[in-house]
């Protein structure tokens, strides 16, 4: 492809007009939307406004104003956008304490049916800290367990003691993306439950897990979603299951009165019983902003999108002679495309340099995100010819594009 015809498409795209309401950095082509969006200008004035009137002047009072609705309202922003029902999804805490929540609710209610089932399923591979959680989270559940497989074991790794299937709907490495539809079949036909993760998914890929009949999710909501650095995740429960499960961090807003201060706990009813702590809200003041981007926009445009740009950027790395680690189907993989090479993280930094952000994952991956909402054609041809210059030119082995940063 040449830069006349990624203008051309640019000039087509029913998406461009979004690129807009994001801040942009001049001379800057951000390829990590996949690890934290981009700003929306709207969010400057929104938080501002919160901040000033609803803390400031409000204060107290605004807890009736609308802070106190605002895990179940903005929860309800993000369902659309995953196959769900406005009252099956809440904004609370972390991806990571949401996580914990739901597996060990989901041992506890295995374990009630049947003592049998006392195994969480899991992929080697899978984002750390889904794994971490869950080491945490069996170890908190008598005689529960930890099965960690490889990806083409997941189908034997399941039998009759198996409690939970918990899977990463995108890969975070490769955006290799698992067939919701089936794996959740075959949770279920082994007797399981199915959590996913849409932490790479949610924004970036069309997810419908009602379609999909599946049981639980997480995800986070400061990657494609934009809500933020650190924003608020959200969890999804099934309407057939929001009755039959508990919250096992039983804290005052997940209480069926709240404002009643009994010594007791009783659950609240629906997904409220999932909210455990006094909400942030700044943080859902900033993602609720963010997903008010989403509202009319068709996610069949965003796959199609994500899969042009896609196909421009690995016709660079090819060119560059970059190993590419993510499926070339689009339906089988995310929106975010990764390259093996040994010098990955010089590459990165180069890269970095040159005003194109992407990132490194340990041990040799470039990664780069495509999100549609907030990158043109241009760009990505843009990016796509300075990482063919960077890599045949040996520009990344300069000595400062070695030393390591705290993140990476």
């Amino acid at each position: 492809m040449t830069l006349e015809e990624a203008l051309a498409r640019d000039a087509a795209d029913p998406l461009a007009h979004f690129r807009e309401r994001f801040v942009q950095s001049e001379g800057l082509i951000y390829l990590d939307g996949n690890s934290l969006g981009q700003l929306p200008k709207a969010t400057i004035n929104a938080t501002g406004e919160l901040v000033r009137v609803a803390w400031g002047e409000r204060l107290i009072r605004s807890w009736n104003e609308g802070w106190i609705d605002a895990p179940a309202r903005v929860g309800a922003m993000i369902a659309p956008l995953i196959g769900a029902e406005a009252d099956e999804v809440i904004v609370a805490d972390s991806t990571s304490v949401n996580l914990y929540k739901l597996i060990v609710a989901a041992l506890r209610q295995a374990q009630a049916r049947d003592p049998a089932r006392k195994v969480v399923v899991s992929e080697a591979g899978n984002f750390p800290t889904d794994l971490h959680i869950a080491e945490g989270a069996v170890a908190a559940v008598a005689g529960a367990e930890l099965r960690v497989v490889e990806r083409g074991a997941l189908s034997e790794a399941l039998g009759a003691d198996t409690a939970l299937l918990l899977l990463t709907h995108v890969h975070y490495k490769t955006a290799e993306r698992f067939n919701m539809a089936g794996w959740t079949k075959a949770a279920q036909d082994a007797g399981a439950l199915v959590c996913w993760d849409l932490s790479h998914s949610a924004g970036a890929v069309e997810v419908d897990l009602n379609a999909a009949g599946a049981d639980l999710a997480v995800g986070c909501g400061y990657k494609y979603l934009n809500g933020g650095p650190g924003a608020p995740a959200f969890l999804y429960v099934a309407k057939r299951w929001q009755d039959a499960l508990h919250n096992p961090l039983s804290g005052w807003m997940g209480h069926a009165e709240p404002f009643g201060f009994a010594d007791g706990y009783t659950a609240a009813a629906g997904m409220k019983r999932w909210l455990t702590g006094t909400p942030s809200v700044l943080g859902l003041g900033a993602l609720e902003s963010g997903l008010a981007l989403w509202d009319g926009i068709d996610m069949a445009q965003v796959t199609a999108k994500s899969a042009a740009l896609w196909d421009i950027f690995h016709a660079a790395g090819t060119a560059a002679g970059l190993e590419c680690v993510t499926p070339q189907d689009p339906v089988k993989r995310g929106s975010h495309i990764s390259f093996r090479h040994a010098h990955a993280y010089e590459i990165v930094q180069a890269l970095i340099a040159r005003g194109v952000i992407g990132d490194f994952r340990d041990p040799d991956i470039l990664r780069f995100g495509l999100t549609p909402l907030t990158l043109s054609h241009a760009d990505i041809w843009r990016a796509g010819q300075m990482l063919v210059e960077i890599v045949e030119s040996g520009e990344y082995r300069r000595p400062e594009f070695a030393v390591r940063n705290a993140v990476t």
